[in-house]
């Protein structure tokens, strides 16, 4: 049995008689406006295997009966919550999923946590804790999710985390933690996201498994690390001698023998009141650039809000407003929202910052600033500000509705080819980056943008992360795979929990180019197993182009009788067309190792360009030479 009342309108205290509903199983009022306490009769529904409560504005404290339940989820996010955590909530040796973010819980994290041994995801960010992570927490052998940021726990990271082999996420940031950072974590091969920011943590960073990565972790915020990749910036460690001890930020003594100590403490003592004041923003893109700074109340008033008004795409991890702020030479801004109730959602803003700050391409989208804040309701705030391109996102303009932009017909050939070759040349880009390759992961035709002269911009980087070409087992990962693009798109090595190459941007470039040229996304209902996009143009190559392309990119025979000597006439548009869906098959191949190179791939597009658009000159745009040698055939 089961109740759901969420998300709904529904206000005042939660009723003491649902505790008569014995043989409930499911429970959820989430996204309410309930008030009052947890009643503690439900804690008589001993069949309650899921209970959710998210996003209400309850107060009091979790009521200690509820571990009389069998409970597998208990969600208690985003409420007024005080007190204690009670430790009868961890007796339920069933419980796989434990959410208390967002609330105002004081006091220790129970000992009884590490009784769980079948936990998965524990999340208490966003509260009051204090004192110690528990030793005990290294029991919970299956824990993949961990978030306790913004706390007020103190202590080190205990030696018994060593046993969490099957960490995925871990999110430590913003409490007081001192000591070192373990050398475990190099040996998490699942771990795809590490935030140890915001703590006293001191001495050298690693820089194996997950710290070779520098999209994957974040340490800013902790004033005395040293060491770590090249990427990082971070002063060498001294090298001292197992008789010395290790001297925190202290008065120092000048002797004739300490010259080359006191440079190198000079320099800490810089980057002490670099980080130290830039601490306020925990902004790691916009203090690295000098990128302008923006607050929570700015970009509110930008966006009217958030008001869905100005609401002009969603996705997984965020929501994009357009904003009216003044940024440089920018008037209008895409602000992006970061979801951070969804998990990956702090690693997705890590990445594009990460990654943002150093790419700059005519055909990326360009990133003007990000904000790191706490909003009025004392909540985590990420946002990131892009320029705003006017004509929308690829896919809108691909799968058209009569009516939508402005009454535009469907793109033709000349735009979709130059549009694939812009798009191919970013990835080119990306996959040829130094120091390290950059992969997307994530190509889509909607997070391809468009600007107002039809120029695409490659857009959304929340996946997109640095390899190492040297070491590339590193990646590997039976978790993080699963958000490795989108289906339809993801290249078919990632659902067998392959690592992240270039060559799956290539097939995901692949499919792209394969609805452009068809018009049939890859996600449509006919797509099934194995009928893909990929075995329908196959089915039909290369005599019968004609039955796959899209029927917008050939000329009618009709065109053609009253324009013998057209431009393009049907025959070479279906050659054209042959060449360029060649290209996709290549690319969107089963073996990874059979799919082509980004920069073959552009070399390939560009003969062909030229082939069906032969040009006189290199003057003028490229659409303007066509129309200019139309009308030269006109008269």
């Amino acid at each position: 049995m089961a109740l759901y009342m969420g998300p709904n309108l529904l206000t005042g205290p939660i009723p003491s008689s649902l505790g008569t509903l014995s043989k409930l199983n499911v429970m959820s009022l989430v996204e309410n406006r309930l008030s009052g306490e947890i009643p503690p009769t439900l804690g008589n529904l001993t069949q309650l295997i899921e209970f959710y409560l998210t996003g209400n504005e309850l107060t009091g404290q979790i009521p200690p009966s509820l571990g009389k339940c069998s409970l597998g989820i208990l969600s208690l996010g985003n409420n007024n919550l005080t007190g204690k955590i009670p430790n009868e909530v961890f007796l339920a040796d069933t419980i796989i999923d434990l959410s208390f973010q967002n609330n105002m819980l004081v006091g220790p994290i129970p000992s009884e946590l590490g009784l769980l041994r079948n936990m998965v995801v524990v999340d208490f960010m966003g509260n009051m804790l204090t004192g110690e992570i528990p030793v005990s927490i290294g029991g919970c052998q299956s824990l993949q999710y961990l978030y306790v940021r913004q706390n007020l726990l103190h202590g080190s990271i205990p030696s018994t985390m060593k046993k969490l082999t099957g960490l995925q996420e871990l999110d430590l940031s913003s409490n007081n933690l001192s000591g070192t950072i373990p050398e475990f974590f190099s040996s998490f091969a699942g771990l795809t996201y590490l935030n140890l920011s915001f703590n006293k943590l001191i001495g050298e960073v690693p820089d194996a498994g997950i710290f070779h990565n520098a999209t994957a972790f974040s340490i800013v915020g902790n004033d005395d690390l040293c060491g770590g990749i090249p990427a990082l910036g971070l002063p060498p460690c001294l090298k001292q001698s197992t008789k010395k001890k290790k001297f925190p930020r202290l008065p120092v003594v000048v002797s004739v023998s300490t010259i080359l100590s006191l440079i190198f403490i000079s320099f800490l003592i810089f980057q002490y009141g670099k980080h130290k004041s830039n601490k306020k923003q925990l902004d790691p893109i916009a203090s690295s650039s000098q990128l302008p700074r923006v607050s929570y109340a700015d970009l509110s008033r930008a966006t009217d809000g958030f008001s869905t008004a100005n609401l002009i795409g969603e996705g997984r991890f965020g929501s994009v407003y357009r904003g009216n702020m003044s940024l440089g030479e920018h008037s209008i801004v895409a602000v992006k929202i970061l979801k951070l109730q969804e998990r990956g959602a702090s690693h997705s803003f890590l990445a594009e910052c990460e990654t943002l700050r150093y790419l700059r391409h005519r055909n990326l989208v360009k990133i003007l600033t990000a904000c790191s804040t706490i909003d009025p309701r004392q909540y985590d705030f990420k946002a990131l500000v892009f320029e705003y391109l006017p004509n929308g996102n690829l896919d809108k303009w691909l799968h058209v509705n009569k009516g939508e932009h402005g009454g535009q017909q469907a793109l033709n050939l000349c735009q979709r080819l130059s549009i694939v070759i812009d798009v191919g040349s970013a990835v080119e880009y990306l996959h040829d980056f130094k120091p390290k390759p950059v992969v997307h992961c994530d190509l889509k035709p909607s997070n391809i943008l468009l600007d107002s002269d039809m120029v695409p911009h490659v857009g959304d980087f929340g996946l997109a992360r640095f390899i190492n070409q040297q070491n590339r087992n590193q990646f590997q990962s039976s978790g993080w795979t699963a958000f490795r693009g989108t289906f339809g798109y993801a290249a078919p090595e990632y659902g067998i929990g392959n690592e992240v190459t270039t060559c799956g941007d290539v097939y995901s470039y692949g499919i792209l180019l394969l609805e452009m040229f068809t018009g049939r996304s890859p996600t449509g209902e006919n797509f099934q197993a194995e009928f893909n996009l990929h075995s329908f143009v196959v089915a039909a190559f290369p005599n019968h182009v004609e039955v796959v392309a899209d029927h917008n990119l050939i000329p009618s025979s009709e065109d053609t009788e009253r324009d013998p000597n057209s431009l393009l006439n049907k025959e070479a548009t279906l050659s054209r067309l042959a060449s360029i869906l060649r290209i996709g098959l290549i690319c969107s191949k089963q073996l990874p190792a059979e799919r082509m190179q980004m920069r073959d791939v552009v070399k390939e597009l560009h003969k062909i360009k030229e082939k069906l658009y032969p040009l006189r000159n290199n003057e003028g745009t490229f659409e303007s030479q066509i129309a200019e040698r139309t009308q030269e055939q006109a008269h």
